[in-house]
């Protein structure tokens, strides 16, 4: 952490080399002409999104992909022009943003079709749009069996302009399920025939997502959605046992000791008293609790690496505050470095293995981080 920043000495360290060294990774494992975009939504992922966005536009993305038209604001107003598509759609009132800011939204409702038809109407412009077909996730989507009459309704509007197609996987990291996941590309060409016969002539055919770009070639159309495994977080994500790209990590969590005290055997610690001594211990407080994103559930189970040593939390997280039992490190003092989430003379913690820890995937872990956790950028220009 830079030294000038006078501060709660906890925060996520960002590294946009292995960004890039992710991106290029997959493209050269995926080796085909087609377009990249990447997923920045939720912050891109916990890891920044301007400053992500930045580096992946310099470095030659097609797209970005943002959840909604805010995420997108945000963005533009800091400065980037590449194009950025509005996974989630839009909601009424929000038609003009998306104009205003140069905003390509995802359109599964008619009625979002007709208002944004209307706005671009009033505006004497023709807007893009990309059309989600649902071919097995039933999230959100036009129902295969309703492709045919959406596109029949899609032919009014004549200041909409379907640019593109997707759909979007709901087991492709489980090559178990490789039956379903053929069927929903299955189904997904048939959408794109209907369209086709319905007259319209859509640029990007957009399947895939990081597990379907890496293990389903079959799914790649002309362009892929690039999501975690930018991020360094394809080992919970991608299928085991297949070949898949070299990816680094890109976020490390870290903080120091805030205080250290000798606590005698038989005492108990933090909130329920759920943990007590089975000696006399030295404990070590950190400034970091389920706040900043780092999880109550890993309470008496997290563990964090400190002077290249694993250490175990003990007690209860509160919001604030973790404990960690530093016994076996009679030299720690106040200000020793503590890695949460990253690596130290040959030991690792990683998102997955916190992740794995807590009985959920990487994404949530550093989805998780709060905003009040600053990111410093390494490699930033």
């Amino acid at each position: 952490m830079p030294e000038f920043i006078i501060q709660r000495p906890t925060w996520a360290e960002i590294d946009l080399d292995n960004l890039t060294f992710n991106f290029q990774s997959v493209r050269q494992f995926i080796n085909k002409d087609i377009r990249f975009m990447a997923v920045v939504k939720a912050d891109a992922y916990g890891h920044g999104s301007i400053e992500c966005s930045k580096r992946l536009e310099a470095e030659g993305i097609d797209w970005l992909g943002v959840a909604m038209p805010e995420e997108g604001v945000e963005l533009r107003q800091a400065g980037i022009r590449v194009p950025i598509l509005c996974l989630g759609s839009f909601s009424a009132g929000q038609e003009l943003t998306l104009l205003e800011n140069n905003l390509t939204t995802v359109i599964y409702q008619i009625e979002n079709a007709a208002l944004l038809d209307a706005a671009s109407l009033r505006s004497g412009v023709i807007t893009n749009i990309h059309v989600k077909i649902d071919t097995g996730m039933g999230r959100i989507g036009v129902r295969v069996e309703d492709v045919r009459e959406f596109a029949k309704e899609l032919k009014r509007f004549s200041n909409v302009k379907v640019e593109g197609l997707m759909t979007h996987f709901a087991a492709a990291d489980n090559l178990k399920e490789n039956e379903f996941t053929n069927g929903q590309i299955r189904k997904f060409y048939e959408a794109v025939a209907v369209f086709r016969d319905k007259g319209f002539d859509p640029i990007y055919i957009d399947l895939a997502n990081s597990p379907g770009a890496v293990a389903h070639p079959g799914s790649l159309g002309n362009m892929v959605r690039l999501g975690g495994i930018l991020y360094g977080l394809g080992g919970d994500v991608l299928p085991k046992d297949i070949e898949t790209p070299h990816l680094k990590p890109v976020l490390s969590l870290r903080t120091r000791i805030a205080h250290i005290k000798n606590v005698r055997r038989n005492e108990t610690l933090g909130y329920g008293r759920t943990f007590k001594s089975e000696r006399d211990s030295l404990i070590a407080t950190i400034p970091i609790g389920y706040k900043d994103g780092y999880s109550r559930s890993l309470s008496n189970r997290g563990r964090a690496i400190l002077n290249g040593h694993f250490v175990p939390v003990v007690g209860r997280i509160s919001m604030d505050w973790t404990l960690l039992d530093v016994t076996d490190l009679p030299n720690s003092k106040i200000g020793d470095e503590v890695i949460l989430i990253g690596v130290q003379n040959g030991l690792q913690i990683s998102a997955e293995d916190i992740a794995a820890e807590l009985g959920t995937i990487s994404y949530e872990v550093t989805c998780s981080i709060d905003r009040r956790v600053p990111k410093f950028y390494n490699g930033k220009a």
